[in-house]
């Protein structure tokens, strides 16, 4: 699983500019369409440049890739429901070998037949049902350049003095599990507390994209309440309710992740 900073309702402004590829932003809901980035082109040898685009695709395995073709015109789409910055790269070096080749930018209000179609599928992993129910696996609003955050939310509830121990145990088992953001909300009352924990990464660029395996994650969660009087959900009505925060514990690109307002 991939956690962290995505792209699916807006472009990633100041952040990338785009010569052939238009952005289409998911709508969501009922719609349930990704996102995409698409371009349509014209090249003088169509063969060829399809020859150097599939070269350059093995190096983006997690992307995914289009290709509707009509002659010497071709309708470049690469689209996901996250669009991470690996995508957004991947657009760039296509880019790059468009203007090598010469390629010419067409309108998409001139008619075209699709004469024939080539689809490059990502390399996904297997499927895996998240085991652990405790674990929420949320989406957060728009941050800097219209980022969004894919992170696993987990609440939970414990005695105060525990508090501090219990978020330096998570901390270790973040860096054991490739996560490198980890922030919390709280409400201390009394002699308890409620949290709300967020565990996430930053941007997930190609050379430096993390894997998370969240059944490994959830699993050393769970071993936690052996050691502390931990309990998942939140304690008390909703004035005990967390909202204190963020608390960063971990942190990478802090402005696309945390709103500080």
């Amino acid at each position: 699983m991939i956690l962290g900073v995505y792209w699916y309702f807006k472009f990633p402004s100041d952040l990338y500019d785009f010569q052939f590829f238009k952005f289409y932003p998911g709508y969501g809901g009922h719609a349930d369409n990704p996102a995409e980035l698409t371009a349509r082109i014209q090249v003088a040898d169509i063969d060829e440049f399809i020859h150097q685009l599939e070269k350059l695709k093995s190096g983006f395995n997690r992307t995914y890739l289009h290709l509707n073709i009509d002659g010497n015109q071709m309708i470049i789409t690469i689209g996901d429901y996250m669009l991470f910055d690996f995508h957004f790269q991947f657009a760039l070096e296509v880019e790059e070998l468009l203007i090598k080749k010469n390629a010419v930018l067409v309108d998409f209000s001139i008619p075209f037949t699709i004469q024939s179609t080539k689809n490059f599928p990502p390399e996904r992993e297997e499927f895996k049902n998240i085991e652990h129910r405790f674990i929420q696996m949320v989406g957060s609003d728009f941050r800097k350049s219209n980022a969004e955050n894919y992170a696993a939310r987990i609440d939970c509830n414990l005695p105060l003095q525990y508090k501090h121990s219990l978020i330096d145990d998570l901390a270790q088992i973040c860096r054991e599990e490739n996560l490198h953001v980890f922030y919390y909300n709280d409400f201390d009352f009394k002699d308890h507390c409620n949290l709300m924990l967020f565990f996430t990464n930053g941007r997930q660029r190609k050379d430096s994209f993390q894997k998370v395996d969240i059944n490994s994650f959830g699993s050393k969660v769970r071993q936690l309440t052996q050691k502390y009087p931990l309990h998942f959900g939140h304690f008390g009505s909703f004035k005990e309710y967390p909202l204190h925060g963020p608390h960063a514990v971990l942190i990478a690109d802090e402005e696309y992740i945390l709103n500080q307002k």
